[in-house]
Parts: C-alpha cells; structure tokens; sequence
C-alpha cells in the first residue's frame, strides 16, 4: 500500500543504468551488494517481486518431488496461489505455527519420517516477521533451532519484513540471518520502495538463482531506476519503522478494546494487527464504510496493517472507528 517518497522519486530519475541482463546496471548492482552486506551473506540478486524471490529459493535449494517443510500459515505455503508447486514441483509439510514460530522438535520429526518410506525433505522455510500471526519477530536462537533441526538441509529465510524483525528486536540483519542458506526481504511494504525484492545467499546460490529468475520471466535490463529506489529505501525508511510499530500497538490495544476482547494486544510487536473474528467480511466493510481499510486472511481473520502512509491522524480515524462499533462487534 506504501507510495514512494520524493526522495525515491528524484533518484529514480536521476539513476544512473545498464543493462542488467548482462550484469551491466551499476546501480542495481550496488543495491545487490548493499544488500548481501546488510544480511551477512555473499551475494544478491534484485527480482521483482517476494514471491519469485521465494520461487527462486526453492527450485535452486530443491529438487521437484522434494518436501519443504514450512509453517502452515507462512505467506510461501498459504498466499502464493500454489506457485511451489507449479513452479518448483514441491510439496510441502506443514507445522503449526499460531503463535509464529515452528516447533523444532516437529521439524526434527517431519526429517525422521524420510527414513519410513516418505518423501526426502529438501529443505526448511522459516518466516520472519510472522506475517498472519501479526508479524511476529523471531531471534537468530530460534532460527537456529530450526536449522539445527534440519540436520544440514538447507534453510530458506522469508524476511519480507525482516527489517520490521531487526526494528523490533534491536538486532542487526545480519545476524537474524546468519542461521539462514538464503534470505529474501521486499523493499516495498513498510519501506515505500515501488517495486522489488532482493535474494541473498551463497555466490554459487545467486549465480544459480540468476538463471531461475530469467526462466520464471524475471529477467530485468534498464531497471536501475527501480534499484534507485530501493537503495534509498534501504538508507532512509529502516529506522522509521519503529513509528509504525508504535501505531501498531495502540491500534492493537482499541481492536482489544472493541471489536476482539478476546485479542492479546501484546501480541503486536511490529506492524501488523491480525486477530480473530466471526464475520472477518462484515467487519472489514463496516470499517471500510466509516473510511479504514483492512483485509481478511480467512472468513474468521482480520489483518490490519500500519505503514508510512498512515499519520497520527489516521490512526485516530481507525481508532474512532472501531470505538463507533464498539460492543455489537465483540458480541458476534
């Protein structure tokens, strides 16, 4: 939902570019390397979207007719219209993970059962943040339970908010994703870039990647103007988080407050409020009709996000909104 800045847009058209199918556009270059440092790993490559980046990852870690264990409602195995399948031809084993995080010990299981006839693991996807749990952030510790439960399988990062995980946990990229193969994170939500997402991993990894992105169409030549962009993003819009995350909370407390008695508003700990209600549809479009938009995960779940576009002002609007409904919502 997040526009680009001004400052994106001047840089955008000031952008310096090549030719990227030949490795010749210096500015997504840079964004590449800007990248790869900020994660700790070795190198990068810029894609359009989270999802191919994602893509990208399981047809380089895999091989079709392999299973990727994952959390139930990550955004790999839940949003992505199937696309690991077609696209990569694997299948997925899927752990609870309400509260965000996967048990170690169910992922360790999942890896035993290889040895009673059922299907190799070829890797592991963790999310961070937790998207439909309410962007929970997860330590580099927990991280690296799962890839010590993977036993040297390799482990796929989803960190499409990871700068959001790195804001709320006061820890560095690099180090959330040291326990990591492969990393990718957007520099579109809360960080207003227009499009593009970046993969990091191994050198071998990405050189490998390149050639599965120009398979999956994702190939890019004079797209440096998008790499400006991003770069900017990167340098301006991380620390600032933590002002959506302030919002988050208090947006949280009046969802607890009104609409969902039952949601623990500590659970917000960065950008996203998600929580649970028996009419998801209904509520959305009663807010939407007093000016807040929102959006359902499922028939029960109601996802409400806070970003650079949304000021003090508008959060008071949302807030007024869910007071206007008050107690005939909590009571459905």
């Amino acid at each position: 939902m997040t526009r680009p800045t001004a400052e994106m847009r001047r840089a955008m058209a000031a952008a310096e570019v090549g030719d990227d199918g030949y490795g010749e556009d210096p500015t997504i270059r840079e964004l590449e390397e800007a990248y790869a440092g900020w994660v700790g790993k070795e190198a990068a490559v810029f894609v359009p979207s989270g999802v191919m980046a994602n893509q990208i990852a399981l047809r380089v870690l895999c091989r079709p007719g392999d299973v990727v264990i994952a959390p139930a409602l990550s955004h790999v195995v839940a949003f992505e219209l199937g696309a690991a399948g077609r696209n990569a031809g694997v299948l997925f084993h899927t752990v609870d993970d309400a509260d965000g995080r996967m048990d170690p010990a169910e992922v360790a299981g999942a890896i035993e059962a290889v040895r009673h006839h059922q299907p190799a693991v070829g890797g592991v996807v963790v999310e961070n943040t937790h998207m439909a749990s309410g962007g929970t952030p997860l330590t580099a510790a927990e991280t690296a339970a799962i890839r010590d439960a993977a036993m040297g399988r390799p482990v796929h990062l989803d960190g499409a908010r990871l700068w959001n995980a790195t804001v709320a946990l006061q820890c560095d990229a690099a180090t959330l994703a040291a326990p990591s193969t492969t990393v990718m994170s957007c520099l579109s939500k809360g960080l207003c870039a227009p499009v593009g997402s970046l993969l990091a991993g191994s050198g071998a990894v990405v050189e490998a990647g390149r050639v599965e992105r120009k398979r999956l169409g994702g190939a890019m030549r004079q797209a440096g103007v998008l790499a400006a962009a991003g770069l900017v993003a990167m340098r301006t819009m991380v620390a600032r988080l933590a002002e959506d995350h302030a919002r988050a909370r208090r947006l949280a407390e009046a969802v607890a407050e009104t609409v969902a008695p039952s949601y623990d508003a500590a659970s917000c700990r960065t950008n996203v409020v998600c929580f649970d209600h028996a009419d998801a549809e209904g509520l959305c479009a009663r807010l939407a009709e007093r000016g807040v938009l929102g959006g359902t995960l499922s028939a029960t779940r109601v996802r409400l996000v806070t970003h650079h576009d949304v000021d003090d002002a508008q959060l008071a609007t949302a807030v007024a909104a869910l007071a206007s409904l008050g107690g005939d919502e909590a009571g459905r």
